[in-house]
């Protein structure tokens, strides 16, 4: 997989965050990078207790993921090498899983959103994930206790496709024994404060 680039532009427009720049031509540091998808079969590293300025640093990239390294570093109070040899760590160790954008899915073409519950066979989660993931407009997927076993967020285009993903692809898996599905009128992401 191609490493994403961390950009350290001068405007507030950052698509990418890039390390600091080498300070003489024979020393440069790494550019940080994505995570490579983690397989089930690969083990999970253990996790290392997260300090003050790693949460901070955590905080920073959550409320905007195109921050540059050299503005979480001001803002951590840390060096650019040192806040950039954190968020590598962060990668490493699975706490960061990668960088992305808060979509308004209604904008984006997709009106009709719903949490669909799901009942499974036994011992059938990972085959079942695997179908779920592929379904077109699944944005969330969780295994879940109480009186079904998986939870599903889709966004569709509208109710007709809803309808389709539901009543066609969903049933169709032979693992899913039943579906509920619940029509969401109005969702607000928790966007952190800034």
């Amino acid at each position: 997989m191609a490493s994403e680039r961390m950009a350290d532009g001068q405007d507030g427009d950052r698509p990418e965050l890039r390390p600091p720049e080498p300070r003489s031509p024979d020393v440069g540091i790494a550019e940080p990078r994505l995570p490579e998808p983690r397989t089930s079969e690969q083990p999970v590293p253990e996790p290392r207790p997260l300090d003050a300025i790693d949460r901070d640093i955590l905080q920073i990239l959550h409320t905007d993921g195109r921050a540059s390294i050299r503005s979480v570093a001001e803002r951590v109070h840390v060096s650019r090498a040192n806040a950039y040899a954190r968020i590598n760590r962060l990668i490493d160790d699975g706490v960061i899983r990668g960088f992305g954008a808060r979509i308004n899915h209604e904008r984006a073409g997709q009106g009709a959103s719903a949490y669909i519950t799901l009942k499974i066979v036994q011992n059938t989660w990972r085959t079942v994930r695997e179908h779920l993931r592929a379904l077109p407009g699944a944005s969330h997927i969780a295994l879940v206790s109480g009186d079904f076993d998986v939870l599903l967020l889709v966004h569709t285009p509208d109710n007709r496709a809803l309808r389709e993903l539901v009543l066609t692809r969903l049933q169709s898996i032979p693992e899913v024994l039943s579906t509920r599905t619940l029509l969401v009128f109005e969702e607000d992401d928790m966007e952190p404060e800034r």
